[in-house]
């Protein structure tokens, strides 16, 4: 017999579009990846608390929660900043000079990939492939694909954002 849905850890209106969402999925451990997302739009990333909370309301092990938390790179564990560049490493980016513009925003603004500035204002994350090889080097800057990108070009973008 399933156990009852845990209580959600503060009246904070964004539990609810959790509870809702694990809802309309059945409460089922196949809906994790789902309520994940729900949980990381409404929260910007997801915590310890908010992964042990989807677990045990799924009735999935906190070693799966987690471990589906991290493997995904969709998913992140620490808050974002305003903005965000992801830098493709897929081969044609890495190639085109991926590594490049990592090393340049690592220098210029002290953050390395998964970090965020120090002021909150621009976090460095990278995915394998964004499936623009043809633009490579490809950045997305808050949700805004640019290719065909330099260190230079990707420097200057972000000290206009």
């Amino acid at each position: 017999m399933r156990q009852a849905s845990p209580k959600a850890p503060s009246d904070d209106k964004r539990w609810r579009m959790i509870d809702a969402r694990i809802r309309r999925l059945g409460s089922s451990p196949d809906a994790l990846i789902e309520v994940l997302h729900t949980a990381q739009e409404a929260f910007g990333y997801l915590d310890p608390e908010t992964l042990a909370y989807v677990g045990a309301a799924l009735g999935v092990p906190p070693s799966r929660t987690y471990g589906v938390a991290t493997f995904y790179s969709h998913f992140t564990l620490k808050p974002q900043g305003k903005h965000t560049c992801v830098v493709c490493t897929g081969t044609a980016c890495y190639i085109g000079g991926a590594r490049g513009i990592i090393k340049r925003i690592s220098q210029d603004l002290n953050i390395g990939p998964g970090e965020t500035t120090e002021d909150k204002r621009i976090s460095l994350l990278t995915a394998r492939c964004i499936g623009a090889c043809s633009l490579a080097p490809a950045v997305v800057f808050d949700d805004d694909v640019q290719g065909k990108l330099s260190p230079d070009d990707v420097m200057t973008h972000l000290e206009q954002l």
